[in-house]
């Protein structure tokens, strides 16, 4: 099935792009999530909007990147979640949670979308994240984890 991307999808493209995929995979995750809607001819048109909108809010070159990068991975992140007496948490850490735990702590905003989560966090203490901040500049976040 011929889909066009409406949010970035970690491998498989970025927003505006038209992609074949399993229909399955179109039809069961991305377009309920909308990150994608149906290919048509007249979404053509749409793409061109949705590539500019994703060249506002983006960043545009490697030097911008590594700025935000020298600024992430300057701030110490402190992120307070409720928790049980043997140190697991009752959930888990979001990207929205690390987002706003990230502004909080005086660094720049960052999309939710960009940040990668290796393997749920659901235990009080330090873990590293990813931010994707352009295709060829990944910053690493520590994320200190304790107790509210």
């Amino acid at each position: 099935m011929k889909i066009i991307l409406t949010h970035e999808v970690s491998g498989l493209g970025a927003a505006g792009d038209v992609v074949d995929v399993k229909d399955g995979y179109a039809r069961n995750y991305l377009i309920p999530r909308k990150f994608a809607i149906r290919w048509t001819k007249g979404g053509e048109k749409d793409v061109e909007q949705i590539r500019r909108a994703r060249k506002i809010h983006e960043i545009q070159t490697i030097e911008q990147a590594n700025q935000v990068k020298a600024q992430l991975e300057g701030v110490k992140v402190r992120l307070a979640v409720r928790a049980g007496d043997a140190g697991r948490l009752f959930g888990s850490v979001t990207q929205a949670d690390i987002a706003s735990a990230i502004k909080a702590a005086g660094g720049p905003e960052v999309d939710k979308r960009r940040i990668e989560v290796g393997s749920p966090i659901k235990t009080l203490g330090a873990h590293e994240t990813s931010v994707r901040l352009h295709p060829e500049v990944d910053a690493k976040v520590n994320l200190e984890v304790v107790a509210a």
